[in-house]
């Protein structure tokens, strides 16, 4: 398994959230097997003000019947809080982002409106653990080698880190690692927050490279830092400002010995956005923190003169050989050629399916023929809603085309969370598919 393999997350990601995203790779466990596709509505449970909807599609059945395959539901406003508030004593808010370990055993949800992170087995969909980050857990990244997960308290303004031991079910959160990133001062002596340099240091996305050692941590207000998240505490060895990297950027992930970070929308200071940058791994070798702005980041795509714009989520094509990245305002998938990091085109997600899809967080199946992608509803409950409006919540299966550099809408599987006055509230957002281990589950 290549090292791209491994750990493609965002948001986004995810997330990044989210996206992020933080795409998985072509192949992995059980490639030559079955798959699943997980998405979250994070919409609440019927009669609650909390819960979501945690559905998982046969990846078979989804290719082949599309809109017609018949998911598996879980109600997280069930086991899942009941374990959380037993665990924890507060109620989880808002299930955002869903990433798997590498062995894709676990899954690890995160809530957005509070400060949960919820580890479930992936294969008995029974949640194990429960960790309470405190003010906002907008995303939670497993590490590679599955020792931690790094875990964004977007407006606590922190970085996280629990200690994982999935063999014994243990997850502990390491006060002792956090990292402010709202106060104190970077490497250079600058300010962490700074009204010029970085404006509102929300963490986004955290991106974690193939050897564990540094994720890439995206800002709200701009900006990003390169942290050490081994260390204890976790601590910024690159620092870069609002003008070199936009921000909001939720949809990273790691390819050919470079990470790419996008910037998005979706704020009501920076609506429409667009811009993807690529990072060289190589030039973070050296232990010792660099200058601002250095190693130096590649602009690959800039479209921020576009109106309604808003990059998001994104994955890799079979082999990495292209990066897909959503824009859920422009409703497209623009296409990222990756050994010259250029734009190779772009396709609609808008069509006969969907007059305003608002594709979201993506990812691919193991053999590469499809991406999956999670749309998102007409009430949306993260993301300002000009930017994450759509009319068709559900998962959205794209059928790949000419190698990966281009595709097409086949088919949407809707989702639907009905109140009693008739008005969806359905919001997918997460989105992860999960290939089955060979050895089971």
């Amino acid at each position: 398994m290549t090292s791209f393999r491994v750990t493609l997350t965002v948001l986004v990601l995810l997330a990044l959230g989210g996206g992020a995203t933080i795409a998985a790779g072509d192949g992995g466990h059980g490639s030559r097997g079955g798959y699943e596709v997980w998405t979250v509505d994070q919409s609440n449970s019927a009669g609650k003000a909390s819960g979501g909807t945690l559905y998982v599609y046969n990846g078979r059945q989804l290719a082949r019947t599309g809109g017609g395959a018949v998911p598996e539901r879980i109600d997280l406003g069930g086991a899942a809080e009941a374990l959380c508030v037993s665990q924890t004593g507060s109620v989880p808010v808002r299930p955002h982002m869903l990433l798997f370990n590498a062995s894709r055993t676990y899954a690890v949800l995160s809530f957005v409106a509070s400060g949960h992170v919820l580890f479930i087995d992936a294969s008995a969909r029974k949640p194990v653990a429960c960790v309470d980050a405190g003010i906002q857990a907008h995303a939670a990244v497993p590490a590679p080698d599955q020792s931690y997960v790094v875990v964004a308290n977007q407006n606590g303004k922190v970085l996280q880190r629990i200690k994982t031991d999935y063999r014994r079910k243990r997850f502990t959160l390491e006060d002792a690692a956090t990292l402010d990133l709202a106060t104190g001062v970077t490497p250079s002596g600058a300010p962490r927050q700074d009204p010029v340099l970085r404006p509102d240091n929300a963490p986004i996305c955290p991106l974690v490279e193939s050897s564990s050692r540094l994720s890439f941590v995206t800002l709200r207000g701009g900006g990003l830092f390169v942290v050490d998240t081994r260390a204890t505490p976790m601590r910024i060895v690159a620092e870069y400002d609002k003008e070199t990297i936009h921000g909001n950027g939720c949809g990273g992930l790691e390819a050919g010995g470079k990470m790419y970070v996008n910037s998005g929308g979706g704020t009501a200071a920076n609506l429409s956005e667009f811009d993807v940058y690529a990072f060289r791994l190589k030039d973070f070798a050296g232990r010792r923190p660099s200058p601002p702005n250095t190693p130096a980041r590649r602009l690959v795509v800039s479209q921020d003169d576009r109106e309604h714009t808003d990059s998001h989520g994104a994955t890799l094509t079979r082999h990495g050989r292209y990066l897909w990245v959503a824009d859920r305002m422009g409703n497209r998938v623009v296409v990222i050629d990756t050994r010259t990091d250029r734009p190779a085109g772009e396709f609609p997600v808008a069509g006969a399916l969907s007059s305003d899809p608002s594709p979201d967080l993506m990812d691919t199946s193991p053999n590469g023929d499809r991406v999956y992608v999670s749309l998102r509803g007409s009430i949306p409950l993260s993301g300002d809603p000009h930017a994450a409006t759509g009319n068709t919540p559900g998962l959205c299966v794209l059928k790949v085309k000419d190698g990966g550099r281009t595709g097409e809408v086949e088919s949407i599987a809707r989702i639907a969370n009905v109140d009693p006055a008739g008005i969806d509230r359905a919001d997918p957002h997460a989105l992860r598919v999960r290939p089955i281990p060979r050895w089971g589950g």
